[in-house]
């Protein structure tokens, strides 16, 4: 059976009023909205209500990572969900940027400039106690601008906590919705929906994505989790949902390139993951983070890092499988424990960094100056493994010049003959062709001769062959 969502202290008042507006509604056959409800589409009687008179949703999954931002706040709003404080922070939660609350939403300014100039285009959807299931930010951009009534369609009368959910992520799916979940607040819509029983496929489908992308996200879900948890620190600071909202890519990378290197080295892999997490802590650029390898800590990081980040030592140890006596298995490698717990002090630190007035000021600029210190060693770290990275691509791309140089013989070669036979050769601009590709063979020539000592059949061809033009 659903669970009802529970009647808002003027639930009964709303309900009439709702009641009394969809008669007329109905009477005079007015506009319908369409909804898909428990499986089927659904038509909507629209009718116009006081915006002051509505409630906004407090399971609304466009600010789910946000409300965490405010524990107080956000006790109060799971407690008193109706209560003039939980609504009034949801209402400025509404107007906020996702990745920076600090700030009001570009879109939320966009979405009232179009409220203020042309009217509400779509109506919204409440329940028939008056909860808004979708156009919570349209009813919040109304009530800033100072207009009185938001037109929208009234669900059924026995709607359900569940419903309201349903509905609302029915809508934010479609695709010709304007304004998105932010990518934090979908993952945890992803997740609420698979922890009510519903299958991978399903949810995949319903979010226009394929399993396979669906179960990259579900993993990124759950290393930005992680990282939240090993960010506390010993007075209880800790990054949020929101520190991670803008980097999106950069996780999906990871994801990609760590779930290719575990199957041939899980460690590896570890180390991978760890470096990488770590610059995406100190905010680097996506095209910055690909650089960080399996090595990267070892190769570039190690003898670089100053004594407040070099890592304690770091030993493999042996782990206890329940159940089974006298059966343990090794743990992480020292590599790996090593690389981690640079991640660590990085997460705890900017966790630190970032709890303002919830600290001390000296324990807030230590933080910051350990971030700036990491991101300094990080900086030189990353510019040798760039340079590496530029001297393999230009090793790699020599003999493939030349391989591609190869397929294009081939093909004039078989193109040839049938020139010949169809007497469509042009002789001289063949023999044309043949003293420019001499001369580029003797440049290649002249080039390998500096620098082969002890040149293998290849090069002691090219050699020969272009001796004369040398």
């Amino acid at each position: 059976m659903a669970v009802k969502f529970g009647v808002p202290p003027e639930g009964e008042k709303i309900r009439s009023l709702v009641d009394e507006r969809l008669k007329q509604a109905m009477a005079e056959d007015g506009a319908k909205v369409t909804v898909d409800w428990r499986g089927e589409q659904k038509h909507l009687h629209v009718i116009s209500m006081p915006v002051d008179m509505l409630y906004f949703n407090p399971d609304t999954h466009r600010i789910r990572a946000q409300r965490t931002l405010d524990p107080e706040r956000n006790r109060v709003l799971e407690q008193e969900p109706w209560s003039e404080p939980a609504q009034t922070y949801l209402h400025h939660l509404l107007r906020c940027r996702p990745s920076n609350p600090s700030q009001t939403d570009p879109d939320y300014v966009v979405l009232q400039d179009e409220l203020d100039d042309i009217g509400q285009k779509e109506p919204g959807i409440i329940s028939p106690d008056g909860i808004l299931v979708d156009g919570n930010t349209r009813c919040a951009a109304l009530r800033d601008l100072g207009i009185r009534d938001i037109r929208v369609g009234v669900l059924p009368a026995d709607t359900s906590r569940r419903d309201i959910n349903s509905v609302e992520l029915a809508l934010q799916l479609r695709r010709d919705k304007r304004r998105e979940y932010s990518y934090i607040n979908r993952l945890i819509a992803i997740e609420d929906e698979l922890a009510g029983g519903r299958r991978e496929e399903d949810v995949a489908r319903d979010f226009n994505i394929k399993k396979t992308t669906l179960q990259q996200d579900r993993w990124v879900y759950q290393l930005i989790n992680d990282a939240i948890d090993r960010s506390q620190t010993a007075d209880g600071s800790r990054l949020r949902l929101v520190d991670f909202e803008d980097h999106q890519e950069k996780l999906r990378e990871l994801h990609r390139d760590y779930s290719k290197l575990a199957k041939t080295d899980p460690d590896a892999a570890e180390q991978l993951k760890e470096s990488r997490l770590a610059m995406v802590v100190l905010n680097y650029a996506k095209t910055t983070v690909r650089l960080a390898e399996a090595d990267f800590h070892s190769r570039y990081l190690e003898e670089r890092l100053p004594d407040e980040l070099r890592p304690a030592a770091q030993e493999s140890a042996t782990v206890a499988i329940p159940g089974l006596a006298g059966v343990a298995i090794p743990d992480a490698t020292a590599a790996v424990k090593t690389t981690r717990a640079l991640t660590d002090a990085l997460l705890q630190a900017k966790a630190a960094a970032q709890a303002g007035d919830k600290l001390d000021a000296a324990s807030v600029t230590r933080a910051d100056a350990l971030i700036k210190s990491a991101r300094k060693t990080f900086d030189v770290a990353v510019k040798m493994a760039g340079a590496n990275a530029e001297l393999q691509k230009r090793q790699v791309a020599v003999p493939a010049r030349l391989t591609d140089a190869a397929d294009y013989v081939n093909q004039c070669a078989a193109e040839f003959a049938d020139a010949r036979a169809k007497r469509a050769l042009d002789e001289d601009a063949f023999d044309d062709a043949l003293l420019t590709l001499k001369a580029s063979l003797a440049r290649l020539a002249k080039q390998a001769g500096r620098t082969f000592s002890s040149p293998g059949d290849g090069v002691a061809w090219l050699l020969d062959a272009t001796r004369e033009s040398r």
